[in-house]
Protein backbone atom coordinates (compact mmCIF):
# COMPACT_ATOMS: atom_id res chain seq x y z
CA UNK A 1 0.00 0.00 0.00
CA UNK A 2 1.34 3.27 -1.10
CA UNK A 3 1.21 6.18 1.28
CA UNK A 4 1.03 9.96 -0.58
CA UNK A 5 3.74 12.00 1.00
CA UNK A 6 2.98 16.15 1.36
CA UNK A 7 6.48 16.58 -0.27
CA UNK A 8 5.05 15.35 -3.90
CA UNK A 9 3.14 18.73 -4.40
CA UNK A 10 6.80 20.38 -4.19
CA UNK A 11 8.33 17.43 -6.18
CA UNK A 12 5.61 18.23 -9.16
CA UNK A 13 5.94 21.80 -9.49
CA UNK A 14 9.89 21.99 -9.50
CA UNK A 15 10.15 18.80 -12.06
CA UNK A 16 8.73 21.58 -14.80
CA UNK A 17 11.09 24.45 -13.85
CA UNK A 18 14.13 22.28 -13.20
CA UNK A 19 16.27 19.70 -15.36
CA UNK A 20 17.31 18.25 -11.94
CA UNK A 21 16.32 17.16 -8.82
CA UNK A 22 18.10 16.61 -5.76
CA UNK A 23 16.27 14.70 -3.47
CA UNK A 24 18.18 13.45 0.14
CA UNK A 25 17.62 12.85 3.67
CA UNK A 26 17.92 9.78 6.26
CA UNK A 27 17.53 6.49 5.28
CA UNK A 28 14.78 4.94 5.30
CA UNK A 29 12.48 7.86 4.57
CA UNK A 30 10.54 6.79 1.71
CA UNK A 31 12.66 9.08 -0.56
CA UNK A 32 12.91 6.50 -3.94
CA UNK A 33 9.47 4.55 -3.08
CA UNK A 34 8.08 8.33 -3.48
CA UNK A 35 10.25 9.16 -6.56
CA UNK A 36 9.15 5.83 -8.89
CA UNK A 37 5.83 6.35 -7.86
CA UNK A 38 6.15 10.45 -9.05
CA UNK A 39 8.03 8.93 -11.96
CA UNK A 40 7.06 5.57 -12.90
CA UNK A 41 8.39 5.87 -17.09
CA UNK A 42 11.80 7.15 -15.67
CA UNK A 43 14.60 4.47 -15.55
CA UNK A 44 15.82 3.78 -12.23
CA UNK A 45 19.38 2.87 -11.43
CA UNK A 46 20.94 2.26 -7.38
CA UNK A 47 24.38 2.93 -7.40
CA UNK A 48 24.00 0.06 -4.17
CA UNK A 49 24.79 -2.31 -7.25
CA UNK A 50 28.39 -2.56 -7.63
CA UNK A 51 28.57 -3.07 -11.30
CA UNK A 52 26.68 0.01 -11.59
CA UNK A 53 28.86 1.77 -9.12
CA UNK A 54 31.96 0.79 -10.77
CA UNK A 55 31.11 2.23 -14.01
CA UNK A 56 29.67 5.04 -13.04
CA UNK A 57 32.99 5.88 -10.79
CA UNK A 58 35.62 4.53 -13.74
CA UNK A 59 33.74 6.02 -17.01
CA UNK A 60 30.79 8.62 -15.94
CA UNK A 61 29.64 9.53 -19.65
CA UNK A 62 29.47 5.75 -20.24
CA UNK A 63 27.55 4.81 -17.28
CA UNK A 64 25.00 8.10 -18.62
CA UNK A 65 25.26 6.83 -22.38
CA UNK A 66 24.11 3.40 -21.25
CA UNK A 67 21.14 5.01 -19.19
CA UNK A 68 20.07 7.68 -20.95
CA UNK A 69 17.16 10.26 -19.91
CA UNK A 70 14.79 10.70 -18.05
CA UNK A 71 16.96 8.90 -15.35
CA UNK A 72 16.74 7.99 -11.59
CA UNK A 73 20.44 8.14 -9.57
CA UNK A 74 19.63 6.49 -6.37
CA UNK A 75 22.36 6.66 -3.50
CA UNK A 76 23.93 9.33 -5.69
CA UNK A 77 26.91 10.02 -2.95
CA UNK A 78 28.84 6.79 -3.66
CA UNK A 79 29.83 8.18 -7.32
CA UNK A 80 30.18 12.29 -6.34
CA UNK A 81 32.03 11.90 -10.20
CA UNK A 82 29.02 11.66 -11.43
CA UNK A 83 27.64 15.05 -10.84
CA UNK A 84 30.19 17.22 -12.89
CA UNK A 85 29.08 14.51 -15.85
CA UNK A 86 25.61 15.32 -15.62
CA UNK A 87 26.23 19.32 -15.03
CA UNK A 88 27.58 19.08 -19.02
CA UNK A 89 24.71 16.99 -20.08
CA UNK A 90 22.12 19.61 -18.73
CA UNK A 91 24.74 22.37 -20.25
CA UNK A 92 24.16 20.58 -24.02
CA UNK A 93 20.39 20.03 -23.40
CA UNK A 94 19.51 23.99 -22.07
CA UNK A 95 21.66 25.20 -25.77
CA UNK A 96 19.73 22.55 -27.65
CA UNK A 97 17.20 23.80 -26.38
CA UNK A 98 17.27 27.41 -26.61
CA UNK A 99 18.40 26.76 -30.69
CA UNK A 100 15.44 24.60 -31.34
CA UNK A 101 13.05 26.36 -29.12
CA UNK A 102 12.03 23.45 -27.14
CA UNK A 103 12.52 23.39 -23.50
CA UNK A 104 15.23 20.48 -22.00
CA UNK A 105 12.55 19.14 -19.26
CA UNK A 106 13.52 17.08 -16.06
CA UNK A 107 16.64 15.19 -17.17
CA UNK A 108 17.72 13.38 -13.62
CA UNK A 109 16.32 12.92 -10.33
CA UNK A 110 18.92 12.42 -7.60
CA UNK A 111 18.38 10.84 -4.56
CA UNK A 112 20.80 9.45 -1.26
CA UNK A 113 21.35 9.42 2.63
CA UNK A 114 24.27 11.05 3.25
CA UNK A 115 22.96 14.76 3.80
CA UNK A 116 25.99 16.86 3.60
CA UNK A 117 27.77 15.35 1.00
CA UNK A 118 25.14 15.44 -1.40
CA UNK A 119 23.98 18.90 -0.45
CA UNK A 120 27.50 20.32 -0.75
CA UNK A 121 27.92 18.28 -4.29
CA UNK A 122 24.81 19.50 -5.47
CA UNK A 123 25.28 22.91 -4.29
CA UNK A 124 29.12 23.22 -5.72
CA UNK A 125 28.47 21.48 -8.64
CA UNK A 126 25.04 22.06 -10.12
CA UNK A 127 24.62 25.18 -8.49
CA UNK A 128 21.70 26.73 -11.01
CA UNK A 129 20.56 23.22 -12.62
CA UNK A 130 19.38 20.94 -9.42
CA UNK A 131 16.56 21.67 -7.34
CA UNK A 132 17.71 20.46 -4.05
CA UNK A 133 15.24 19.15 -2.05
CA UNK A 134 15.36 17.31 2.07
CA UNK A 135 13.09 14.32 2.61
CA UNK A 136 12.08 13.34 6.26
CA UNK A 137 10.34 10.30 7.33
CA UNK A 138 6.21 10.08 7.67
CA UNK A 139 4.52 13.05 9.47
CA UNK A 140 1.80 12.85 11.71
CA UNK A 141 -0.54 13.74 8.70
CA UNK A 142 0.89 11.27 5.85
CA UNK A 143 0.56 8.42 8.56
CA UNK A 144 -3.51 9.22 8.62
CA UNK A 145 -3.62 10.05 4.83
CA UNK A 146 -4.72 14.00 5.73
CA UNK A 147 -3.44 16.39 3.52
CA UNK A 148 -0.55 18.12 5.40
CA UNK A 149 0.27 21.74 5.30
CA UNK A 150 3.38 23.83 6.00
CA UNK A 151 3.57 25.17 10.30
CA UNK A 152 2.83 28.81 10.55
CA UNK A 153 2.06 29.55 14.32
CA UNK A 154 -0.65 31.82 13.23
CA UNK A 155 -3.56 31.52 15.93
CA UNK A 156 -6.07 32.43 12.89
CA UNK A 157 -5.04 30.49 10.56
CA UNK A 158 -4.71 27.36 13.05
CA UNK A 159 -8.11 28.41 13.87
CA UNK A 160 -9.14 27.75 10.28
CA UNK A 161 -7.48 24.57 9.70
CA UNK A 162 -9.27 22.91 13.51
CA UNK A 163 -12.35 21.67 12.09
CA UNK A 164 -10.17 19.12 10.28
CA UNK A 165 -8.48 17.89 13.42
CA UNK A 166 -9.11 14.10 14.55
CA UNK A 167 -7.84 14.43 18.34
CA UNK A 168 -5.70 11.94 20.42
CA UNK A 169 -5.41 10.84 23.42
CA UNK A 170 -2.09 10.71 25.76
CA UNK A 171 -2.17 6.71 24.67
CA UNK A 172 -2.77 7.42 21.14
CA UNK A 173 0.05 10.35 21.37
CA UNK A 174 2.77 8.09 23.10
CA UNK A 175 1.74 5.13 20.88
CA UNK A 176 3.03 7.74 17.72
CA UNK A 177 6.05 8.76 19.29
CA UNK A 178 7.04 4.55 20.52
CA UNK A 179 6.55 3.34 16.58
CA UNK A 180 7.98 6.48 14.84
CA UNK A 181 7.64 7.17 11.45
CA UNK A 182 9.63 5.19 9.01
CA UNK A 183 7.76 4.17 6.30
CA UNK A 184 8.33 0.71 6.00
CA UNK A 185 7.98 -0.31 9.66
CA UNK A 186 4.87 1.96 10.00
CA UNK A 187 3.19 0.62 7.57
CA UNK A 188 4.49 -3.15 7.41
CA UNK A 189 4.92 -3.08 11.48
CA UNK A 190 8.11 -5.78 11.40
CA UNK A 191 9.59 -7.17 14.24
CA UNK A 192 10.34 -3.99 16.13
CA UNK A 193 14.05 -5.30 17.59
CA UNK A 194 15.42 -6.71 14.33
CA UNK A 195 14.17 -3.63 12.04
CA UNK A 196 16.15 -1.03 14.28
CA UNK A 197 19.05 -3.68 14.58
CA UNK A 198 19.22 -3.51 11.42
CA UNK A 199 18.99 0.25 10.53
CA UNK A 200 21.54 0.76 12.92
CA UNK A 201 23.93 -1.85 11.17
CA UNK A 202 23.19 -0.53 7.73
CA UNK A 203 23.72 2.73 8.75
CA UNK A 204 26.94 2.51 10.35
CA UNK A 205 27.93 0.43 7.53
CA UNK A 206 27.16 2.35 4.47
CA UNK A 207 27.09 5.94 6.17
CA UNK A 208 29.04 6.23 8.85
CA UNK A 209 32.15 3.72 8.36
CA UNK A 210 32.83 5.95 4.86
CA UNK A 211 33.30 8.68 7.45
CA UNK A 212 35.07 7.89 10.42
CA UNK A 213 37.46 5.35 11.00
CA UNK A 214 36.11 1.80 11.06
CA UNK A 215 37.49 0.57 14.03
CA UNK A 216 35.72 2.73 15.77
CA UNK A 217 32.18 1.81 14.90
CA UNK A 218 30.92 0.33 18.00
CA UNK A 219 31.82 3.61 19.61
CA UNK A 220 29.72 5.03 17.53
CA UNK A 221 26.72 2.95 18.60
CA UNK A 222 27.52 3.57 21.79
CA UNK A 223 27.63 7.64 21.04
CA UNK A 224 24.37 6.98 19.10
CA UNK A 225 22.73 5.54 22.19
CA UNK A 226 23.71 8.69 24.72
CA UNK A 227 22.46 11.23 21.81
CA UNK A 228 18.99 9.54 21.85
CA UNK A 229 19.21 9.40 25.93
CA UNK A 230 19.78 13.44 25.78
CA UNK A 231 17.32 14.21 23.15
CA UNK A 232 16.23 18.04 23.70
CA UNK A 233 18.45 18.79 25.66
CA UNK A 234 21.20 21.16 25.35
CA UNK A 235 24.73 19.85 23.66
CA UNK A 236 27.09 19.23 26.37
CA UNK A 237 30.24 17.97 24.18
CA UNK A 238 32.80 17.31 27.49
CA UNK A 239 30.00 15.24 29.27
CA UNK A 240 29.04 13.31 26.37
CA UNK A 241 32.72 12.10 25.93
CA UNK A 242 33.41 11.12 29.16
CA UNK A 243 30.37 8.94 28.75
CA UNK A 244 31.34 7.28 25.48
CA UNK A 245 35.23 7.52 26.41
CA UNK A 246 36.17 9.94 23.33
CA UNK A 247 37.29 13.70 23.59
CA UNK A 248 34.88 16.74 22.89
CA UNK A 249 36.66 17.27 19.45
CA UNK A 250 35.62 13.77 18.42
CA UNK A 251 32.05 14.40 20.22
CA UNK A 252 31.44 17.07 17.83
CA UNK A 253 32.92 15.32 14.31
CA UNK A 254 30.73 12.58 15.18
CA UNK A 255 27.40 14.90 15.51
CA UNK A 256 27.94 16.62 12.47
CA UNK A 257 27.89 12.71 11.34
CA UNK A 258 24.58 12.21 12.64
CA UNK A 259 23.25 15.68 11.65
CA UNK A 260 24.74 14.82 8.24
CA UNK A 261 23.02 11.76 7.83
CA UNK A 262 19.60 13.10 8.59
CA UNK A 263 19.44 11.54 12.19
CA UNK A 264 19.06 14.64 14.40
CA UNK A 265 18.40 18.09 13.79
CA UNK A 266 20.64 20.97 15.71
CA UNK A 267 18.48 24.07 16.88
CA UNK A 268 20.03 27.09 17.42
CA UNK A 269 19.67 29.76 20.03
CA UNK A 270 18.10 32.99 18.93
CA UNK A 271 20.46 35.52 19.78
CA UNK A 272 21.60 39.22 18.67
CA UNK A 273 24.10 42.53 20.36
CA UNK A 274 21.65 42.88 22.42
CA UNK A 275 21.28 39.58 24.31
CA UNK A 276 24.33 39.28 26.73
CA UNK A 277 23.28 36.88 28.68
CA UNK A 278 22.04 34.23 26.44
CA UNK A 279 23.83 30.88 26.65
CA UNK A 280 24.88 30.30 23.02
CA UNK A 281 24.93 26.01 23.19
CA UNK A 282 22.50 24.09 20.57
CA UNK A 283 20.03 21.85 21.60
CA UNK A 284 19.78 18.52 19.77
CA UNK A 285 16.62 16.23 18.62
CA UNK A 286 16.05 12.82 17.12
CA UNK A 287 14.34 13.14 13.57
CA UNK A 288 12.55 9.64 14.08
CA UNK A 289 11.34 8.96 17.72
CA UNK A 290 10.67 5.67 16.81
CA UNK A 291 14.37 5.02 16.62
CA UNK A 292 15.31 7.23 19.37
CA UNK A 293 12.81 5.11 21.43
CA UNK A 294 14.70 2.02 20.33
CA UNK A 295 18.55 3.36 21.26
CA UNK A 296 17.18 3.91 24.90
CA UNK A 297 16.23 0.66 25.28
CA UNK A 298 11.77 1.33 25.83
CA UNK A 299 10.38 -1.67 24.82
CA UNK A 300 6.58 -0.64 25.62
CA UNK A 301 4.62 2.98 24.89
CA UNK A 302 3.10 2.91 28.39
CA UNK A 303 6.44 2.49 29.84
CA UNK A 304 7.98 5.37 27.77
CA UNK A 305 4.80 7.43 28.40
CA UNK A 306 5.38 6.79 32.35
CA UNK A 307 9.05 7.67 32.60
CA UNK A 308 10.60 10.42 33.30
CA UNK A 309 12.11 11.16 29.26
CA UNK A 310 8.18 11.59 28.48
CA UNK A 311 8.74 14.65 28.26
CA UNK A 312 11.90 14.75 26.06
CA UNK A 313 9.98 12.67 23.76
CA UNK A 314 6.92 14.65 23.68
CA UNK A 315 9.08 17.72 23.39
CA UNK A 316 11.40 15.57 20.57
CA UNK A 317 7.69 14.64 18.69
CA UNK A 318 6.85 18.39 18.27
CA UNK A 319 10.29 19.63 17.07
CA UNK A 320 10.21 17.00 14.25
CA UNK A 321 7.13 17.07 13.27
CA UNK A 322 7.62 21.25 12.79
CA UNK A 323 10.69 20.38 10.94
CA UNK A 324 9.08 17.88 8.76
CA UNK A 325 5.76 19.94 7.84
CA UNK A 326 8.27 22.87 6.97
CA UNK A 327 10.97 20.54 4.76
CA UNK A 328 7.62 19.00 3.27
CA UNK A 329 6.87 22.66 2.11
CA UNK A 330 10.63 22.42 0.67
CA UNK A 331 12.17 24.83 3.05
CA UNK A 332 14.38 25.05 5.30
CA UNK A 333 14.54 25.28 8.85
CA UNK A 334 17.80 27.35 10.12
CA UNK A 335 16.67 30.70 9.34
CA UNK A 336 12.83 30.52 10.98
CA UNK A 337 13.27 28.13 14.12
CA UNK A 338 15.12 28.63 17.40
CA UNK A 339 14.87 28.48 21.11
CA UNK A 340 15.64 30.64 23.88
CA UNK A 341 17.30 29.90 26.81
CA UNK A 342 19.23 32.58 29.10
CA UNK A 343 21.37 32.00 32.26
CA UNK A 344 18.74 33.19 34.38
CA UNK A 345 17.02 29.50 33.19
CA UNK A 346 14.37 31.16 31.61
CA UNK A 347 13.08 29.58 28.70
CA UNK A 348 11.33 29.30 26.12
CA UNK A 349 11.44 25.82 24.09
CA UNK A 350 10.92 27.31 20.23
CA UNK A 351 11.00 30.37 18.76
CA UNK A 352 9.45 31.00 14.85
CA UNK A 353 10.82 33.98 12.84
CA UNK A 354 8.56 35.25 10.24
CA UNK A 355 8.68 38.40 8.99
CA UNK A 356 10.57 40.06 11.69
CA UNK A 357 8.46 39.04 14.05
CA UNK A 358 8.33 36.24 16.86
CA UNK A 359 6.21 33.36 17.69
CA UNK A 360 7.15 32.01 21.18
CA UNK A 361 6.10 28.13 21.92
CA UNK A 362 6.33 26.19 24.67
CA UNK A 363 5.82 22.34 24.53
CA UNK A 364 4.45 20.47 27.29
CA UNK A 365 3.17 16.98 27.40
CA UNK A 366 0.17 18.03 30.48
CA UNK A 367 -2.81 20.39 29.88
CA UNK A 368 -3.94 23.01 31.76
CA UNK A 369 -0.76 24.49 32.69
CA UNK A 370 -1.51 28.29 34.27
CA UNK A 371 2.24 29.98 33.85
CA UNK A 372 3.38 27.95 30.98
CA UNK A 373 4.22 31.35 28.82
CA UNK A 374 5.39 32.50 31.31
CA UNK A 375 8.72 33.68 30.14
CA UNK A 376 7.27 34.51 26.46
CA UNK A 377 7.68 38.38 27.56
CA UNK A 378 11.60 37.86 27.57
CA UNK A 379 11.71 38.01 23.84
CA UNK A 380 10.51 41.65 23.94
CA UNK A 381 14.39 42.68 24.85
CA UNK A 382 14.68 42.01 21.27
CA UNK A 383 12.80 45.04 20.26
CA UNK A 384 10.79 43.23 17.93
CA UNK A 385 7.14 42.14 17.60
CA UNK A 386 6.07 39.45 19.79
CA UNK A 387 3.28 37.80 19.09
CA UNK A 388 0.25 35.90 19.95
CA UNK A 389 2.24 32.84 21.64
CA UNK A 390 1.14 28.69 21.93
CA UNK A 391 1.34 26.42 24.15
CA UNK A 392 0.93 22.94 22.17
CA UNK A 393 0.12 20.03 24.95
CA UNK A 394 -1.80 17.22 24.73
CA UNK A 395 -6.01 19.40 24.78
CA UNK A 396 -8.35 18.67 21.83
CA UNK A 397 -8.92 22.04 20.79
CA UNK A 398 -7.22 25.29 20.63
CA UNK A 399 -8.59 27.41 23.56
CA UNK A 400 -6.60 30.74 24.91
CA UNK A 401 -5.01 30.90 28.18
CA UNK A 402 -4.97 34.72 27.84
CA UNK A 403 -4.98 37.26 25.40
CA UNK A 404 -1.11 36.98 24.80
CA UNK A 405 -1.38 32.61 24.39
CA UNK A 406 -3.25 30.24 23.39
CA UNK A 407 -3.37 26.25 23.95
CA UNK A 408 -2.83 24.29 20.82
CA UNK A 409 -3.41 20.01 20.18
CA UNK A 410 -0.18 18.62 19.40
CA UNK A 411 -2.44 17.08 15.97
CA UNK A 412 -2.72 20.80 14.85
CA UNK A 413 1.06 20.84 14.08
CA UNK A 414 1.50 20.44 10.30
CA UNK A 415 -2.69 19.93 9.97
Amino acid sequence: MYYHRQLEKKIREIAKEYACITLYGARQTGKSTMIRNLFPEYEYVTLDDARERMLAADDPNLFLDAHGTPLIIDEIQKASGLMEAIKIRIDEAKLNSVTEDSPAGLMYILTGSNTHEIREGAAETLAGRTAIIEAASFSGCEKIKEEGHEFVPDIEVLKSRQNRLLPKNRYEIFEEIFLGGMPEYWVSRPDRDTFFDSYISTYLEKDVSRMINVGRLDDFRRFMRIMALRTSQQLDYTEMGNAVGIDSRTVKNWISVLESSGIIMILQPYVNNLAKRIIKTPKMYFMDTGLCAFLCGWSDAGILEASVMAGAFFETYVVSEIVKSIRNAGKRTENCLYYYRDRDQKEVDLIYVKDQKLYPIEIKKGIGRDKADKNFRILEQYKMPVETGLIIDTSDKIFPLNREAYYCPVGMVGL
